[in-house]
């Protein structure tokens, strides 16, 4: 079986000393990743109780959670984060158990405003889809000038 290693997990934009919130962890996620992202920040992930300042979030989704459900697991997750703050949606690769269309995360995505990029490789069963929220790249723009 192919592991994460911190180098792939390293590509979350996830840093050292960085609290990251992890949502819907079931038995099934794989370890490696989380691992990984411990590696990296030199903490452990916090769940969805957590309710200091984060840096970064990560929510397991897997097919059969309701659409609805993820985009208010969006909204949930999203509320502390800063907008550049590293925010990645963690799916089974399509033909996996619990892969979904990938429409359905988009779907969830933009209706709690958020951009979802292309997925990108992270172990041999997951895929990440970072989402950003919607004109993010035009503020920081703006407030630049």
């Amino acid at each position: 079986m192919v592991s994460t290693t911190p180098t792939q997990a390293a590509e979350l934009g996830f840093k050292k000393d960085d609290i990251i919130q992890e949502w819907l962890w079931d038995e099934d996620v794989d370890e490696d990743v989380r691992d990984a992202i411990s590696s990296i920040t030199g903490q452990d992930l916090v769940d969805e109780d957590y309710n200091g300042a984060v840096d970064g979030a990560i929510i397991w989704w897997r097919d059969g959670d309701d659409e609805d459900a993820l985009t208010d697991d969006i909204v949930d997750a999203e509320a502390p984060l800063d907008s550049d703050n590293p925010f990645w949606i963690i799916a089974p690769k399509p033909g996996r158990d619990g892969a979904a269309s990938p429409s359905i995360i988009q779907n969830a995505a933009k209706n709690a405003g958020m951009n979802p990029a292309k997925p990108m490789s992270l172990s041999a069963g997951w895929n990440a889809i970072r989402l950003l929220p919607f004109g993010a790249g035009r503020q920081r723009h703006s407030a630049e000038h």
